[in-house]
């Protein structure tokens, strides 16, 4: 897909990755960028700043999402890209507060459902269609001490698998965006992330390059960090090695 020319929105656009790919997409010359965030004053300066539409709502709302797509399509035309990319992470196990769970699970995973829900139709009528999912790296491999992350972008996987499954033969397109460490905000959700991931941390303004280069080839993985296809199949040709070797790391990043 070429973004020239094309009505693009970004959920999650006030920061981080989705302010980085507004900003990218910008100088594609898109007909219209549709940025939205819960902070209000986050993502209308980053419209202002790309000549993009802010919209302030919660993604995990079902009638949200349907008022964006409605919304956005009356005024603008047609959605050719959706981007859901509003998410977050956490540090914590399985003794975390069931409450956290139940949240992280709304944003990280039903909030595509739900942009999924309205948009398909259309798109299934128009014969295409483009859904970009930020996934995370650890949603085909792990992310140590963040149990609630991984198990939620594992499920924000599946989801993108099965709708390119679904939805292939329809001319609807599907990419899983799987970067590990980026420098943003998920950083100060803890001081494991960046003991974890701060290594080989690359900026968000590099992911958008790579989301650009994969949404022109239509490829379902965008991999920002190339060695995470090596990790992921090795995962798939020994699991139980690839376990152990996940303990090994653990081990050295958190010792106990």
């Amino acid at each position: 897909m070429e973004i020239r020319d094309k009505v693009v929105v970004i959920t999650g656009a006030g920061s981080g990755i989705g302010a980085a790919m507004a900003r990218r997409f910008a100088h594609e010359e898109p007909r219209a960028l549709v940025l939205t965030d819960l902070v209000g004053d986050r993502v209308e300066a980053v419209a202002d700043e790309v000549g993009g539409h802010a919209v302030v709502m919660d993604v995990s709302d079902p009638e949200a999402n349907r008022q964006l797509i409605e919304s956005t399509e009356d005024r603008l035309g047609p959605i050719d890209l959706f981007c859901a990319n509003a998410g977050y992470g956490i540090v914590g196990d399985e003794q975390t507060d069931p409450a956290e769970w139940d949240r992280m699970w709304q944003v990280n995973v039903m909030s595509h459902v739900h942009a999924a829900r309205y948009l398909i139709p259309g798109w299934k009528a128009r014969g295409q269609g483009y859904f970009l999912a930020t996934v995370s790296a650890a949603g085909l491999l792990t992310n140590l001490k963040a149990a609630q992350y991984s198990v939620t972008k594992h499920a924000a996987m599946g989801f993108a698998e099965w709708l390119s499954i679904t939805y292939g033969d329809h001319g609807i397109k599907v990419s899983a965006l799987c970067p590990m460490g980026v420098r943003t905000r998920l950083f100060e959700a803890g001081k494991e992330f960046e003991q974890l991931l701060g290594p080989d941390a690359i900026d968000a303004d590099q992911v958008a390059e790579e989301v650009v280069k994969g949404l022109a080839d239509e490829r379902f993985l965008i991999l920002p960090h190339p060695e995470v296809a090596q990790f992921f199949q090795n995962k798939a040709n020994d699991y139980e090695r690839w376990l152990g070797g996940m303990r090994k790391l653990q081990r050295r990043v958190f010792p106990e």
